[in-house]
């Protein structure tokens, strides 16, 4: 097909903030986890798709649970209201745990 781009699994945004590798961040309507560190407005590539460990706030999250991004404290919740869903745990996280594995959907909130 001579207008397919690419499968769209990584793809490269301008850098809204100062990321490190692994971090989790929003781009406009669209959530992804930084593939390397970057500047403000360097180019980045961000997956958007897979599986990742993510940190999240202080609550119990099951396994299969739909997950939601914090945007001002940069964490994974299961609280939907004023958050962006962004995929579902793999694995069940206890409260005092500060991370939770996800399964990234891709989809632009």
């Amino acid at each position: 097909m001579k207008n397919w781009i690419q499968p769209g699994d990584i793809v490269t945004v301008v850098a809204p903030a100062i990321l490190t590798s692994g971090s989790g961040f929003m781009v406009g309507a669209l959530f992804g986890v930084a593939s390397s560190d970057a500047a403000t407005g360097d180019n980045v590539e961000m997956a958007v798709t897979g599986v990742v460990d993510l940190p999240k706030a202080a609550v119990a999250i099951t396994q299969g649970a739909k997950v939601y991004w914090i945007s001002a404290t940069n964490n994974v919740t299961t609280t939907a209201a004023g958050n962006t869903l962004i995929g579902c745990a793999i694995v069940a996280a206890a409260i005092g745990d500060s991370t939770v594995r996800v399964r990234l959907n891709g989809v632009v909130a």
